[in-house]
């Protein structure tokens, strides 16, 4: 039976360390880390997320300023309300939580924030530095999941990985990531014809298409590592991507649904607010 990955406890370890480097930053700064979340409109899922965010950021002792605005919101404001923020000195990172309203063109938002203060690694120049293996900011899901695959010990060197899932959010960034450990990664989507020959040849499973339960025990390799991304609601319950009681075990190490990918998603938001912070005040 598998090990379990467990999000929470990594979780808890990466916020104490942020805590740690907030105090040591107060201190030699005389100011801390100020992230700004930007919500529009009354999505129940995105409220909680954000919800979610601000408390770990006043935990961890940073400033946290959530702005929420109506649906009605035009694409204008929205980008003038983003400018403001670029030019206060008092804003360290600036996150506009998606999806937005349709009549909002998302990319024009994201690439709207100032790569320095891009915590959520959306931007176009922070995605180019993430493929040409520079330095920039990681969106947090991936940095998240790196951190939870380096956590177990295992080197990727060489290793078989299977990305299910082609998002810019995570996908594609997985991978490129995973390239960047000398991993040999192969990317597949909903639409792959021969996904569980692909997955049973598969060290290293990530899988983030958002299906409950694609992932079945008989497509998962003895003794991989198996990632899961995915959050679905199945019969009022939610679930990963991955049927995780057959799944364990097979793999040796697995992430569960919820308890997983998902707080290692906030603790990387963190130190990406912290790496903003650096960047603006070393200026």
């Amino acid at each position: 039976m598998g090990q379990i990955i467990s999000g929470k406890e990594l979780s808890k370890e990466i916020r104490a360390q942020v805590k740690e480097r907030v105090t040591a930053l107060k201190e030699q700064y005389q100011k801390v880390p100020h992230l700004v979340v930007i919500l529009v409109g009354e999505d129940p899922a995105s409220l909680s997320y954000v919800t979610a965010k601000e408390r770990a950021c006043l935990k961890a002792g940073m400033k946290s300023t959530l702005m929420r605005k109506e649906e009605t919101i035009t694409e204008e404001e929205l980008l003038a309300l983003i400018t403001q923020l670029n030019n206060d000195q008092d804003v360290h990172g600036v996150l506009v939580q998606l999806p937005l309203p349709k009549h909002i063109d998302e990319n024009k938002v994201i690439n709207a924030i100032q790569k320095e203060k891009d915590v959520d690694g959306f931007h176009p120049l922070n995605v180019a530095a993430v493929h040409l293996g520079e330095k920039g900011i990681l969106p947090a899901t991936p940095k998240g999941i790196m951190t939870m695959l380096n956590s177990t010990g295992i080197e990727l060197k060489g290793k078989s990985a299977l990305v299910i899932g082609r998002s810019n959010i995570v996908g594609k960034p997985v991978a490129m990531l995973l390239l960047k450990e000398h991993a040999t990664v192969t990317i597949a989507h909903s639409r792959t014809t021969n996904l569980k020959e692909l997955a049973l040849n598969a060290d290293v499973l990530v899988a983030a298409v958002g299906r409950a339960h694609m992932v079945t025990a008989d497509m998962i390799k003895d003794g991989a590592v198996v990632i899961d991304v995915g959050v679905n609601r199945l019969d009022d319950k939610l679930v990963g991507d991955v049927d995780f009681d057959g799944a364990k075990e097979k793999a040796s190490f697995i992430t569960p649904v919820p308890g997983g990918v998902g707080p290692m998603t906030i603790a990387s938001l963190l130190e990406n607010t912290i790496e903003c912070f650096l960047m603006l005040e070393s200026k």
